[in-house]
């Protein structure tokens, strides 16, 4: 989507921060997430929703129109501005009925009537059997929207059936979003002055619609089996609710707490909490309890964000609970009924597999919402509206080695990950250690960080003693070091090849290239002997490195025999269109052709550079599918003729295909190869068949695999490395140096 260079907006409709208000928190964190993915190229603005009389909010710069909700001059006037404006492109209306003026909200409509851009309305309540009033007020806005966004799926059901909304085209389900949180956090009840305390939690706006009398009412019995129990009531008290009867319903909450003995064990804190302090109290809770009233409640976005911290919820039978806590994300229990939500504490709390099950579950489906994947399926549907701007994105993320680091002890990287904290259990491969290598000596190339440059060592080290007296290498170790194999894989022969060679080309300190170029020359007379494709591959590109410090003629004819045992392969398997090495797709299958490309480099055969472009282009052509890159699944890869497996993706393929088209980009000039190596590196940022980010930009770490309903939650070193390595090949391709 090729689009001219002017100036784009959105505009955001609804309560914005600080009033304190449910919206203006969604309004404040959904224009934070486009501005972190599609700023500056699509610019965010808001429209703010005043209370009647209420002008004197202190907004940011974000805010460039106002309106008083009373006032239907205003909206009128506010229409007009926004005609008036070129560069607003479309507008965003937060919907709920309690924010508009008149009747049922109904002052949004000559708002509408007048507004000329297209408009997409996201519905924040949708509630089922309306009456006449609501249901006409809500239909004329559906009406007169380009699109129409929910937050439940069975929101769209109550729409069709209760309002009579029979056009599906235009209506989307996007989840609510919420902030990315690793799924266990060292030290977070010591953080809040909670060490050894069972927690349970609620928080929001209070107000009588909470229900959280009832969560209180049920823990007499439970403080007497856990004394160490304490149930944590975080949030002030609506500022509307305030208004009308003050802080009765706090009150009254605390007088159950008195009668009922809980003052050791209940606590309120009466604040509007910052989105830090939420996922702080969160992230130290236990079990989370939202214990509202309102059976007909679509969408919540409290009980949302303890799903995306992965926590153990209890929920009463709300439309929204029913939809997202199924297939055992969460406990059900009735309205008003202490003993239910008793019953099921007590199940938790003496049922520790169960409680990690459902975590689990919760963090899962919290993935799917975090906010930068909200952010994208919010432009996706504005682009459907009116073209705004590429959903590949081009702006990355910044480099970070937090994962890597947590996952390296002095002896290398661990090979496993438990969620983000490393698996000592699985020991040590050469694969990663080799992978991490050429990670950090990259990084160092870059940044010339010291941080990179000690873990270039340590790598370093752990080949070389992996390194056997014949030059091979073992590849598998535990914990204590001891090799489990007699001798590694040839794939791992290689990829040691690829790191040491890359080091000693590198802008790393000449002892350590010394030591790297010591570990090379040792293994380096094996290469005669590989079989693999993908070993010769790996030893072709390690040679191609090496050259580039030593130009050695011996190492030019080894990349020769290697590469042109490639091209036999090439010529006895491709037919036809399937112009490929071998009779089917498996892993890390573009280094085929990178390795040629490098051979060409170093030989100037043209015949290697016609084979890598036959082939990388029909892995491309493969590979893309619909403006996404779709992996081959390692569960049955891609035989010809036959179907292809499309899970499980994995990470290491799609560094694969970033790191082998820029390489192709900057041996042919060909602009393709670098807008394909983009939306191939678009795969970790949630641009997939799942549309999740496969970065988690938290940890700094990558998941470890997408599969057809869920992603891996493992973030282990193969996973991790591969997107430092596609982050940081693209980072080097800012750079004007020549290749070779």
């Amino acid at each position: 989507m090729e689009l001219k260079k002017e100036q784009r907006s959105v505009l955001y409709v609804g309560t914005y921060v600080p009033r304190e208000c449910g919206i203006a928190t969604f309004t404040n964190d959904l224009i934070m997430a486009m501005d972190k993915k599609f700023n500056p190229v699509l610019k965010s603005e808001i429209l703010a929703m005043n209370d009647a009389g209420n002008n004197f909010y202190n907004y940011n710069d974000k805010v460039s129109l106002q309106i008083d909700e009373s006032d239907i001059k205003d909206y009128l006037d506010a229409a007009n501005e926004i005609n008036s404006r070129e560069d607003i492109k479309i507008v965003n209306i937060q919907h709920e009925f309690g924010i508009f003026g008149g009747n049922c909200g109904e002052y949004l409509i000559p708002f509408l009537d007048v507004i000329k851009k297209p408009v997409v309305i996201t519905l924040h309540t949708v509630i089922p059997g309306p009456d006449e009033a609501r249901r006409e007020v809500t239909r004329s806005i559906i009406n007169k929207a380009s699109a129409v966004v929910v937050m439940a799926g069975g929101a769209k059901k109550i729409l069709n059936e209760d309002y009579g909304i029979h056009d599906s085209n235009k209506m989307f389900h996007i989840p609510h979003g919420v902030p990315q949180v690793p799924f266990s956090s060292k030290n977070a009840k010591k953080k809040i002055n909670l060490e050894n305390k069972i927690v349970l939690s609620t928080f929001g706006l209070l107000s009588r619609g909470k229900g959280i009398e009832y969560a209180i009412e049920s823990l007499p019995a439970l403080v007497k089996k856990f004394p160490e129990l304490i149930y944590l009531v975080i949030g002030e008290t609506h500022p509307q609710v305030r208004k009308k009867e003050g802080e009765s319903y706090r009150n009254m909450l605390a007088k159950i707490v008195e009668d009922l003995g809980l003052k050791n064990n209940v606590r309120f804190y009466n604040k509007y909490m910052t989105l830090k302090e939420i996922t702080a109290y969160l992230s130290a809770t236990d079990i989370y309890i939202s214990s509202a009233l309102d059976e007909n409640q679509i969408v919540s976005g409290t009980l949302s964000y303890a799903l995306g911290c992965g926590k153990a919820i209890i929920a009463t039978q709300t439309a929204y609970a029913k939809e997202v806590l199924s297939k055992n994300r969460g406990i059900l229990v009735d309205f008003r009924d202490p003993k239910s939500i008793q019953t099921a504490i007590n199940e938790l709390l003496t049922n520790t597999s169960l409680k990690k099950n459902l975590e689990k579950n919760a963090y899962q489906l919290g993935r799917k919402m975090i906010w930068p994947n909200v952010a994208a399926e919010y432009l996706r549907v504005f682009n459907k509206v009116i073209e705004l701007r590429e959903e590949v994105i081009k702006k990355f993320p910044a480099i970070k080695l937090n994962h890597i680091v947590s996952m390296t002890d002095n002896v290398g990287i661990i090979h496993h990950a438990k969620h983000s904290i490393p698996n000592r259990k699985t020991g040590y491969t050469l694969d990663d250690n080799a992978r991490a290598l050429m990670a950090a000596a990259k990084h160092y190339g870059i940044f010339k960080s010291q941080q990179s440059l000690r873990l270039v060592s340590t790598y370093l080290s752990f080949i070389h003693y992996a390194q056997t007296d014949n030059g091979r290498f073992h590849n598998l170790f535990d914990y204590e070091k001891r090799p489990l194999d007699k001798e590694g894989s040839e794939d791992s022969f290689g990829r040691a090849l690829i790191a040491c060679g890359y080091v000693v080309s590198s802008k790393v300190h000449e002892n350590i290239k010394a030591t790297a170029k010591f570990v090379f020359d040792n293994a380096v007379k094996s290469v005669g002997s590989l079989n693999s494709l993908r070993a010769k591959a790996f030893s072709i590109i390690g040679l191609y490195h090496y050259y580039k410090r030593y130009n050695h003629e011996d190492i030019v004819d080894k990349a020769k025999s290697l590469a042109d045992s490639l091209v036999d392969a090439y010529d006895a398997n491709s037919s036809g269109e399937w112009e490929w090495f071998e009779p089917c797709l498996t892993y890390s299958n573009s280094k085929l052709p990178e390795s040629l490309f490098l051979a060409y480099l170093m030989t100037k055969n043209e015949e290697y550079l016609e084979t890598a472009k036959k082939t990388i282009d029909f892995l491309s052509s493969t590979l893309i599918v619909d403006g996404k890159l779709m992996l081959i699944g390692n569960k049955g890869w891609y035989h010809r003729g036959g179907e292809r497996a499309l899970y499980d993706q994995q990470p290491v393929d799609a560094a694969s295909m970033v790191q082998t088209l820029l390489i192709a980009h900057k041996i042919t000039k060909k602009k393709s190869y670098y807008s394909n190596a983009v939306l191939a590196f678009n795969w970790f940022l949630g641009k997939n068949s799942l549309n999740q980010m496969m970065y988690d930009e938290v940890a700094g770490g990558c998941f470890d695999g997408l599969s057809e309903e869920t992603i891996n939650l493992n973030q282990g070193a193969e996973s991790t490395i591969s997107y430092l390595l596609a982050r940081l090949s693209l980072e080097e391709s800012k750079l004007t140096s020549p290749i070779i």
